[in-house]
């Protein structure tokens, strides 16, 4: 018979390995932000900035201490990470670069087929073009080239050439970002981005495959295969049930049922000893805190469904005729549960960060207690988001919609 793992034990676990069962408190900055990362896995990037960037709110609402300049630094000095692709685009630990160089070169077979279909010619003429020049003149940006092409504005998919080129060379491995201008990326050459000792050989490729569902499954706390494939989004699905497989038969992995939020059951891997860890996961503190649509422990929309039964799809690209909810609407996590979504937004001229909604779950009320907790959590995100103040819009407290 599987063991099974109940809901509250598996949401405690999820969210430890999340770092969000802790007071969000403590160092953010250096080294104690480095191992933040780490242990996340990953900090996707964003240019949404509604309240914050995705990656800032992520770190934020994990450590409340920490503030924008100390990730640039990170990435920009003390080059302890390093941006790439997973899902999107991400901030990661600059230890898993040699892992991605099997990814740059499935990369370039993935690309070779699609992109000359979806971009327009003339990029691949200019590859050789800009490696000389950023070898010659140093780091440029999108700004920095182009001159005299025609410029799309139909999308991502009308760049002109020498953007293209940029991100073929970037997505391929042989271009780094070395900083963010505002938003905008910085390129060069690998050894002046990854440290020397990240840029060693890249393991061959069955510890390549090893080790991202490894990281995945450790970073998730359990998982099936779809999902360890899905966390680097870099194994292909034959490789991710190939190493449970193997896994299991050695007994380095096991077999077990995860509760869902609503009493359902669902087959999973773990490791042997997942239960002692379940059971040492601290409770989840009692504060409220806004969580960032991007954020890792919501990545997975079916996983954090089955886990929390919080249904969420972000509406940006939907008409806003036919929302449901809003923009750009955050996630309200509380203990172990997700009870609501927020629409709130940073008025920087007016200093004001102004609640326009709030759905509570189903079940869920905005007594006195938890309305005290909102409003510390909206005080502690204004001044994160440089506003002095918080202004509840008329009409701001709002019936559950799912």
């Amino acid at each position: 018979m599987v063991p099974s793992l109940a809901n509250p034990a598996a949401r405690r676990l999820f969210l430890h390995r999340h770092a969000l069962a802790e007071a969000p408190t403590g160092p953010a900055s250096g080294t104690d932000l480095a191992r933040l990362i780490d242990r996340i896995g990953f900090v996707q990037i964003d240019s949404i900035n509604t309240v914050a960037r995705a990656h800032h709110m992520i770190l934020f609402s994990r450590r409340q201490s920490y503030r924008p300049e100390a990730l640039k630094r990170l990435h920009e000095k003390d080059r302890l990470v390093w941006e790439h692709w997973t899902h999107d685009a991400s901030i990661l630990p600059v230890a898993l670069h040699p892992l991605w160089q099997h990814r740059f070169d499935r990369n370039a077979v993935r690309m070779q087929a699609n992109w000359k279909k979806w971009f327009r010619d003339g990029y691949t003429d200019q590859l050789d073009t800009i490696l000389r020049r950023i070898e010659a003149d140093g780091p440029l940006s999108v700004s920095d080239v182009g001159e005299g092409e025609e410029r799309g504005k139909g999308g991502w998919w009308d760049w002109h050439p020498s953007k293209t080129a940029l991100e073929w060379l970037w997505h391929t491995g042989q271009l780094a970002i070395s900083r963010r201008d505002g938003f905008q990326k910085v390129y060069d050459l690998p050894e002046r981005v990854i440290p020397a000792v990240h840029r060693a050989a890249a393991p061959d490729e069955a510890a390549m495959i090893d080790a991202l569902n490894r990281t995945a499954l450790d970073n998730l706390g359990f998982a099936d295969a779809s999902e360890l494939r899905a966390y680097w989004h870099t194994l292909r699905p034959e490789e991710a049930k190939a190493w449970a497989k193997a896994a299991l038969a050695q007994g380095e992995i096991i077999e077990i049922e995860i509760e869902g939020a609503k009493g359902q059951k669902k087959r999973s891997f773990a490791r042997p000893d997942v239960f002692d860890q379940a059971a040492l996961a601290p409770e989840p503190t009692g504060r409220l805190r806004i969580l960032s649509p991007f954020d890792p422990a919501l990545r997975d929309r079916d996983r954090a469904e089955f886990l929390f039964g919080f249904f969420y799809r972000i509406e940006v690209f939907v008409p806003e005729a036919k929302r449901q909810y809003g923009y750009y609407v955050f996630p309200v996590l509380e203990g172990d549960r997700i009870i609501g979504r927020i629409d709130v937004k940073a008025f920087r001229d007016a200093s004001a960060l102004r609640v326009k909604a709030f759905w509570p779950e189903a079940g869920v009320k905005l007594g006195a207690g938890r309305m005290a907790r909102l409003e510390a959590e909206l005080a502690r995100l204004a001044a994160f988001a440089d506003c002095d103040r918080v202004e509840f819009l008329d009409g701001w407290q709002r019936e559950g919609l799912g």
